[in-house]
């Protein structure tokens, strides 16, 4: 589904990722760790055109995107929930996933997955005239996710979703990563808590100052001793 070929990408003189290449197939959960600095974020964000690859091709359903917009790159069904949820604060909870929705125009697959999304996550549904800045943090990462669903991705890219919450939320969302799975949709996941990441992925790739050091299946990974002294305190 999506193919990612010798990415490079310079913030200034600084080169933040170094000729990473990985895949990953449709229906999988695939996992990128690593340490902060690593150039996680920064895939993600040329992936999905919010930045500009120095050179490197990517691939998404065949087709050449590394110069298509971000608008586009939406259009095509791939959506991204980026590091801090980004939730419009003066808006409610019900606008914030009408904007997921801005691009569609079957208004009858819109109510559908408005549905789908109160189903997955009761207290949205609770809170939809609420402004969305007044949610607790794990609220707003449901709100982020749920106005990514509205997009009806193909590829979900999360950009560390359990950053900052209380255990018993990192918990639901892990479980909600895993039930997107298993309604269809392809999940490419950022992730610092690699225990928890690597458990639920079928794949996983790490990453050290821009470049892939390891990959293998997730449980590969998790038994792995270089990853267990480097991210699971092992």
């Amino acid at each position: 589904m999506l193919k990612v070929e010798d990415l490079s990408v310079h913030y200034g003189m600084i080169q933040a990722v170094n000729q990473v290449s990985f895949h990953v197939n449709e229906g999988e959960v695939v996992s990128l760790i690593g340490a902060n600095g690593a150039g996680k974020s920064t895939i993600l964000r040329t992936i999905s055109g919010l930045i500009k690859a120095k050179s490197g091709k990517i691939t998404y359903l065949g087709e050449s995107i590394e110069q298509t917009s971000a608008k586009k790159i939406v259009e095509k069904g791939l959506a991204h929930v980026p590091e801090g949820r980004h939730v419009f604060k003066g808006m409610s909870v019900q606008e914030n996933l009408d904007l997921g929705a801005f691009l569609r125009k079957d208004k009858d697959g819109v109510q559908k997955d408005l549905r789908a999304v109160f189903e997955r996550f009761p207290i949205l549904e609770q809170r939809k005239h609420q402004d969305a800045s007044t949610l607790s943090g794990g609220e707003q990462q449901m709100l982020a996710m749920g106005r990514a669903l509205m997009t009806r991705p193909k590829l979900l890219l999360l950009d560390e979703p359990s950053m900052g919450l209380a255990p018993i939320f990192i918990k639901e969302i892990f479980n909600i990563i895993q039930d997107i799975q298993k309604q269809g949709t392809t999940v490419l996941l950022i992730e610092q808590n690699a225990n928890v990441a690597l458990s639920i992925s079928n794949r996983g790739y790490v990453l050290e100052t821009g470049k892939i050091v390891l990959s293998g299946t997730g449980q590969e990974l998790l038994s792995s001793p270089e990853v267990q002294k480097a991210y699971l305190g092992g």
